[in-house]
């Protein structure tokens, strides 16, 4: 299980999951949940202690007039992974009490994106998350966003997945 202070395996192969089963349609339709919209088509690259690798490919439903990514939808991406972060070393997803979000420069349509979440900082039941926004090819930062999140419940209690 490892020391007291690193997370158990289970949280990381979790926070993977969740990323991964986040893609996946409802049962019963073909719409997708609500936290499944941004992250439509998305490819985990890793999920380890503190950290959330993962990157998708535009899609159309997810861009604006012009055919950018919509910010709104990069925004509830940044969400997603900044979680998956978290459940990667705490084994829970917690809700946001503080989240900003800087764009830098817009993804196109069908552009491939990566998007790196870390923890950056814990105190008690607050835990601080950075997620960067980058196109694959490029490199060219599209935007990071940074959130304070707090657990819900108390640590240690197991999130049903």
């Amino acid at each position: 299980m490892g020391s007291p202070s690193e997370p158990p395996a289970w949280m990381a192969d979790a926070a993977r999951r969740w990323l991964e089963d986040a893609g996946a349609t409802v049962e019963g339709g073909p719409d997708r949940a609500f936290n499944a919209l941004p992250l439509s088509g998305v490819r985990v690259s890793l999920a380890e202690r503190g950290r959330a690798v993962c990157w998708l490919r535009v899609p159309a439903h997810l861009t604006d007039a012009e055919g950018n990514w919509h910010t709104g939808a990069i925004a509830a991406a940044t969400d997603d992974v900044c979680a998956a972060a978290i459940m990667s070393v705490e084994g829970i997803i917690k809700v946001s009490v503080h989240y900003d979000i800087s764009y830098f420069a817009p993804a196109k349509l069908h552009e491939e994106v990566e998007m790196d979440g870390r923890v950056v900082e814990q105190k008690g039941r607050m835990t601080a998350v950075t997620v960067e926004i980058r196109k694959k090819e490029s490199g060219e930062l599209v935007a990071i966003g940074r959130q304070w999140m707090t657990a819900s419940r108390p640590r240690g209690s197991r999130s049903k997945i």
